[in-house]
């Protein structure tokens, strides 16, 4: 299965209420230097496919810079942000088993 499909399958598995991480994604998917890769693949995602893209957040917390509905459907999920506009990965990051 070519790597952008499993990039879209695993973020299907995203819990509601819940973010991960560009580089979290990669390394899931055995190549945790290809967070760059994930994010381009999720920019170009298919809007049939309905992913939960507004659950990918960088390392830091920060949701895509020219998405500005990402925080909002973040916040309607329960996610919670710092201060900074951070997500706080602390109590939201996802933790697959």
């Amino acid at each position: 299965m070519a790597f952008i499909e499993r990039v879209y399958n695993l973020v299907e598995e995203i819990p509601q209420g819940t973010v991960a991480t560009y580089g979290q994604l990669a390394f899931l998917l055995g190549a945790p230097n290809r967070s760059r890769l994930v994010g381009r693949a999720l920019s170009h995602a298919p809007e049939e496919r309905n992913l939960p893209c507004h659950r990918v957040v960088n390392c830091q917390g920060r949701t895509a810079p020219h998405w500005i509905e990402q925080r909002r459907l973040l916040e309607e999920e329960g996610v919670g942000f710092r201060d900074n506009g951070c997500v706080n990965l602390k109590k939201y990051c996802w933790k697959p088993l």
